[in-house]
């Protein structure tokens, strides 16, 4: 059997060849089908995913406006002494739970104890003194009867005088007109006229007497007067003096209690800087109450979403701390009256010319359940996403 010629081409090897061609040729036409399926299989994934968030914005979405620049805030109550003292007790602890009206700092009240002895000292003897403006009243008004007793009497006494002279007068002119006569004596003669200069000085004396009682009673009346001037319009008790002696007594108490330093309000503990020992002035900060069951949530959402946002409308919250598990709800209470930059301590300076407009933020204030802050406690400063219902603005 001849051989066969090198150079001649392999019948078998070229079937071969042909035929891996043709197996690669149709296997890449079936991936580029897979591939033409897949991206068809994609596009109408995307394309109902459009159609559903189209749908979803339209019923659900323009009626929400959501951040998550929102934080949770509280009225806190700083604690502060009304009195100085120094502290002999301290109740409370950091983050410890307390109750309006709890124990929470004493202070020494040795001092305030003996200002209250002394100003119910001196409330007593006010009282006292009082006591003795009306004695005194009762003993000047008896004074100016007495005197008053004396103007009759030294009346009396002058029309007893005046009587006498008037008798001396008319036997002095009997004896005188019967001198020239000679019925009468020289002697009898002075004796008349010493009985006349002694009924004259009778009277005299009896006016001066007058004079001195009447003095007397108008003495009498003006100590009564000023007396009268301390008690009168007042009972006893509502005194001046009296009155201004009980308020130092009611201070001195409301100082001795103020030694007892109670919770304003309930809620934790929070920013607490006192020891014992330690001498605190009126107004040191001692510690911080932090109100958590009526915490609230300051969301600040961008003024392009605002355009709707009314009182009253209801929004959902999710807090970092819980995660999307644990849902709050709350209420839009009102918007600031300004934004962070309005009120920042150095304000932006928007006229200068190289001015960049920065969208702005408007705190929106958002009340919250009380019992959901119960079930799961927030704290100030943690991080909120706020979602505000708009459906029922005009």
């Amino acid at each position: 059997m001849a051989e066969a010629d090198p150079k001649l081409p392999n019948v078998d090897e070229a079937a071969k060849k042909l035929a891996e061609d043709q197996a690669r040729a149709e296997k890449s036409a079936a991936k580029a089908a897979t591939r033409r399926r897949l991206f068809a299989i994609l596009a109408g994934v995307i394309a109902v995913a459009a159609i559903g968030y189209a749908i979803y914005w339209f019923i659900v979405g323009r009626n929400n406006v959501s951040t998550d620049n929102a934080y949770v805030g509280a009225d806190s109550a700083l604690v502060t002494p009304l009195t100085a003292a120094a502290i002999v007790k301290v109740n409370v602890m950091e983050t410890q739970r307390v109750r309006a009206g709890d124990v929470l700092v004493e202070l020494d009240p040795s001092d305030a104890r003996v200002a209250l002895a002394q100003a119910q000292a001196q409330l007593a003897t006010a009282t006292r003194k009082v006591a003795g403006y009306y004695a005194q009243d009762r003993a000047l008004a008896a004074q100016v009867t007495s005197r008053a007793a004396d103007i009759a009497a030294a009346d009396a006494r002058i029309a007893s005088a005046e009587s006498d002279l008037k008798r001396a007068r008319i036997d002095l002119s009997r004896r005188q007109a019967l001198v020239a006569s000679g019925a009468v004596s020289g002697d009898e003669l002075s004796t008349a006229q010493n009985r006349f200069a002694a009924a004259l000085a009778g009277v005299e004396q009896a006016r001066a007497a007058r004079l001195q009682a009447t003095a007397q009673v108008t003495a009498a009346k003006g100590s009564q007067a000023v007396n009268m001037a301390l008690i009168s319009d007042t009972s006893g008790q509502e005194n001046p003096e009296i009155r201004a002696a009980r308020a130092m007594v009611e201070k001195a108490q409301l100082d001795l209690d103020r030694t007892i330093i109670r919770a304003p309000l309930s809620g934790v503990v929070a920013k607490k800087t006192v020891q014992i020992g330690q001498r605190v002035a009126l107004g040191t900060p001692l510690m911080s109450i932090v109100p958590v069951e009526t915490a609230y949530v300051d969301a600040n959402f961008k003024e392009g979403q605002l355009r709707k946002v009314r009182i009253g409308q209801p929004v959902t919250l999710t807090s970092d701390l819980y995660g999307s598990d644990v849902v709050y709800h709350g209420t839009v209470t009102g918007l600031s009256g300004g934004t962070g930059a309005a009120f920042a301590l150095i304000p932006a300076q928007n006229a200068t010319g190289n001015w960049i407009k920065v969208v702005q933020r408007l705190p929106v204030r958002i009340s919250l359940k009380a019992d959901e802050l119960r079930a799961h406690p927030l704290r100030i400063g943690l991080s909120m996403s706020a979602e505000i219902d708009i459906s029922n603005a005009n």
